[in-house]
């Protein structure tokens, strides 16, 4: 999918019928689906799977804040590719740039906090060390050259 010199994490998406409305062009909270992948695949790519995190009754990575624009439209087949980077990285918290492209062209650009939270409660908590850590590795090699 991608090599370790890619200082961005990217994903194909391929648009199916039931990503469309009526009209065949993607519906507006497909994209948000499709960014919660990316994220998904970013972390299971640095060794992080949610599904074991959440069996774990360790915290758990949801969205706290989204913004969210669209550019042009996604239609039914189109292939796309979803980037993701780390911007910020705090104690319980998690900023990505997320970017929808088409043959290169922008489709969606957003900024996704994501905050560590406890399950049970509800509230937020440090993000475990060993998370943490890969996060930073991830922040520092996109930094690099």
């Amino acid at each position: 999918m991608q090599g370790p010199e890619d200082k961005i994490f990217r994903i194909p998406v391929r648009i199916y019928w039931e990503d469309t409305d009526a009209g065949g062009i993607v519906y507006h909270a497909n994209y948000l689906r499709f960014m919660e992948r990316a994220r998904s695949e970013m972390l299971r790519a640095l060794g992080f799977e949610q599904n074991s995190m959440r069996l774990s009754g360790g915290p758990l990575i949801v969205v706290s804040k989204l913004e969210i624009a669209y550019r042009r439209p996604a239609r039914l087949d189109d292939l796309l590719t979803v980037e993701t980077r780390i911007t910020s990285l705090r104690r319980a918290s998690i900023v990505f740039d997320q970017t929808i492209r088409r043959s290169g062209e922008v489709i969606a650009e957003a900024r996704v906090r994501c905050a560590s939270v406890d399950p049970a409660r509800g509230v937020p908590v440090e993000i475990p060390a060993p998370v943490r850590e890969a996060l930073e590795r991830r922040l520092a090699d996109q930094s690099c050259g």
